[in-house]
C-alpha cells in the first residue's frame, strides 16, 4: 500500500496503475487495464475500483503526494527520497515539490569546488514531474516520479 498523508485522487490512482501495467508487460506478465485498476484499489485498502472511484475527492492531478517515495533526477544526479511538501500554484500546472532525499547528493560539477551535498531540495515541476528550469547543458534541473 501506498502511504499517504491525503487521500490520492483517482488520476494518480490510474497513474499507478499504468505504472503498473509497464512493470508487468516488462516481467513479460502482462495485465489489462481493469485488472490493474483492480489491484492498485486494494493496494490502497479499498474492496475493489468502483468503490475506490467513488471515494475520492474531485480535485487537480498531482505528480506525487507528500509521504509518497519518489525517484529521479535532481541537477543530473539520481536521487530516492520522499516527498515532504507540495504546493500547487497559482497556475494550476505546477507544483512546488520538496524532497527529502535517502542520501545526500553531490550537485556539484566542479572538481576545483569539492563536493557540495544536498539532501532537502525545492523546485518547481510540472504534472510530469519536470522542472522547467534548466542546467546549462540544457537538462531539467528536476525530475521526478514514484519510486
Amino acid at each position: 500500500m501506498t502511504f499517504s498523508l491525503d487521500t490520492p485522487s483517482a488520476a494518480t490512482l490510474k497513474a499507478e496503475a499504468k505504472a503498473l501495467r509497464a512493470e508487468r508487460a516488462l516481467a513479460g506478465n502482462p495485465l489489462g487495464q481493469g485488472a490493474a485498476l483492480e489491484e492498485i484499489a486494494r493496494r490502497h485498502g479499498y474492496r475493489d475500483w468502483n468503490t475506490a472511484s467513488a471515494a475520492m475527492p474531485e480535485r487537480a492531478v498531482s505528480p506525487v503526494q507528500v509521504g509518497q517515495r519518489v525517484k529521479g533526477t535532481y541537477l543530473s544526479q539520481p536521487f530516492i527520497g520522499m516527498v515532504i511538501g507540495v504546493q500547487l500554484l497559482a497556475d494550476m500546472n505546477h507544483y512546488e515539490v520538496t524532497v527529502k532525499f535517502d542520501r545526500p547528493v553531490n550537485v556539484s560539477k566542479s572538481e576545483l569546488m569539492g563536493p557540495i551535498y544536498r539532501q532537502r531540495v525545492r523546485a518547481t515541476v510540472d504534472l510530469r514531474g519536470i522542472s522547467a528550469a534548466r542546467t546549462s547543458d540544457g537538462q531539467p534541473h528536476m525530475r521526478i516520479g514514484r519510486a
